[in-house]
């Protein structure tokens, strides 16, 4: 069992948990299409990470139900930015995956969220540039806990 003197205070958790959620926060408003939602970018960002998904994974994956996935997966086809196919292995089962015009979005919104964090990375000093670049490394690991 840890001490007290290094164990993590409940103020040092809840004050790293406010400052990732506005920092995300603000990172999502840059964005290739101002009128998509979060949840929108995210399947569209997933497919194109994880590549083609049958809507059950996709649900699965975003962690929504299939009725919620369906919405969303029929909007963003009426878009144009997703498309439906029959499965290689299963022809019973639709798979869906981005066309050219979803990848470009999620090109186009990575490019402005990168511009974003360069931006105000150049505002720091060196010394915040790395504590940030190891902190980065610090909370990769805790995501994949």
């Amino acid at each position: 069992m840890p001490d007290s003197d290094s164990a993590p205070s409940a103020q040092a958790a809840s004050d790293l948990r406010i400052a990732v959620f506005r920092l995300a926060r603000r990172m999502r408003t840059q964005r290739a299409v101002d009128s998509m939602s979060d949840g929108q970018i995210a399947v569209l960002a997933s497919l194109f990470v994880h590549g083609a998904h049958t809507l059950g994974e996709l649900a699965d994956h975003e962690r929504v139900s299939a009725p919620a996935m369906t919405r969303t997966v029929n909007c963003l086809q009426d878009l144009g930015y997703l498309e439906r196919s029959a499965d290689e292995n299963d022809g019973r089962k639709v798979v869906i995956d981005l066309t050219d015009e979803g990848r470009a979005v999620i090109d186009e919104t990575a490019r402005r969220r990168d511009a974003w964090v360069d931006a105000a990375l150049a505002e720091l000093d060196d010394d915040d540039r790395e504590t940030l670049a190891r902190a980065a490394e610090i909370m990769q690991r805790m995501a994949t806990r």
